[in-house]
């Protein structure tokens, strides 16, 4: 196994440990939620800094445009709810007062995905990865395990501009490194191989490292790259592991269209045609279920992304 899994934990309590580090270093950061302190692990930061905390109850756009005012002042606010109301419910109040203004706003989401489990189809977004990149200006973020969406918090702070940085609420493996410097938009190599690369983010990252060993098994090398930021994307990390293996599969937990695989798609399109098979959500709402029934039923799992890798391999013309 390439990365050995230290322990699980939901990436929503690394948002909120990062939080209140922010919060300890750096006067200007400000916290504000929509009645979700407690699903988004805010109560810590709340408790020790409450003069930086403002509850704005369940008014999703008002605490989008507080937001937006307080960067006038130099704050730096970071808005905690669902990833369903922090996009879908408030898109014209991001776009028109954060992002057209370049506002200096991190849009912080929980809950997203079919691992939202069973809340069902209204509230597991699948579509927010693609709203947000299509704002000009906007960062999208989603990161992997606990102590990347920790180190994610804590650099977006310094990056000047709109971020949307997305996590959720599911206990998964935390594997990447406690110590890591989180670099926006530069991707992650965690093994190199040149068969087929096979890019993922936020909770299919795992599935990729298991789906990799499977493949390793079938006499298939792959090369397994975490893009934890969808925009913007390292397009010379892609370009350069796909001029070698000559064919790819993106992995997300997101609908297959607006995300990272329509990402990678439109880049090759223009600097490297190869096949690309994208493991995703095939244009369809979720429903209710356990996140572990939901992801296998729906694709998102490492059996999926052996299946994806063999037949992009077979596209380019191997036989095994």
């Amino acid at each position: 196994m390439i990365a050995t899994v230290k322990n699980l934990k939901d990436t929503r309590s690394g948002f909120g440990s990062g939080l209140l580090e922010l919060g300890k270093t750096n006067q200007n950061v400000v916290a504000l939620t929509a009645d979700l302190a407690g699903s988004l692990k805010m109560n810590e930061f709340a408790k020790e800094f409450p003069e930086r905390f403002i509850q704005c109850g369940v008014a999703e756009a008002n605490m989008m445009g507080i937001a937006a005012g307080l960067t006038i002042g130099g704050k730096i606010p970071f808005t905690g709810t669902f990833a369903n109301f922090s996009t879908g419910r408030v898109y014209d109040q991001i776009r028109q007062s954060i992002a057209y203004s370049g506002k200096n706003v991190k849009i912080c989401a929980s809950h997203a995905g079919l691992t939202l489990g069973e809340d069902g189809a209204t509230h597991q977004i699948l579509e927010d990865l693609g709203l947000m990149k299509m704002l000009p200006g906007m960062v999208v973020i989603n990161p992997c395990d606990y102590n990347q969406t920790r180190a994610a918090t804590l650099a977006i702070a310094e990056y000047f501009g709109p971020v949307y940085l997305r996590f959720g609420r599911p206990v998964v493996p935390n594997f990447s490194e406690e110590s890591q410097k989180f670099e926006i938009g530069k991707g992650i190599i965690l093994k190199k191989g040149k068969d087929v690369s096979i890019f993922a983010t936020g909770h299919l990252v795992w599935e990729a490292i298991k789906a990799e060993e499977i493949l390793a098994q079938k006499g298939i090398d792959a090369e397994i790259i975490n893009i934890h930021t969808i925009k913007p994307l390292d397009e010379k990390t892609v370009i350069e592991s796909v001029l070698k293996t000559k064919c790819a599969v993106s992995a997300e937990e997101h609908n297959k269209f607006g995300g990272l695989g329509e990402t990678i798609a439109h880049l090759l399109t223009r600097e490297v045609p190869a096949p690309l098979e994208m493991v995703a959500v095939n244009d369809t709402f979720g429903e209710s279920g356990t996140p572990e029934d939901l992801m296998k039923k729906y694709g998102l799992d490492a059996a999926h992304i052996v299946a994806q890798a063999e037949k992009s391999i077979q596209r380019k013309g191997i036989i095994r």
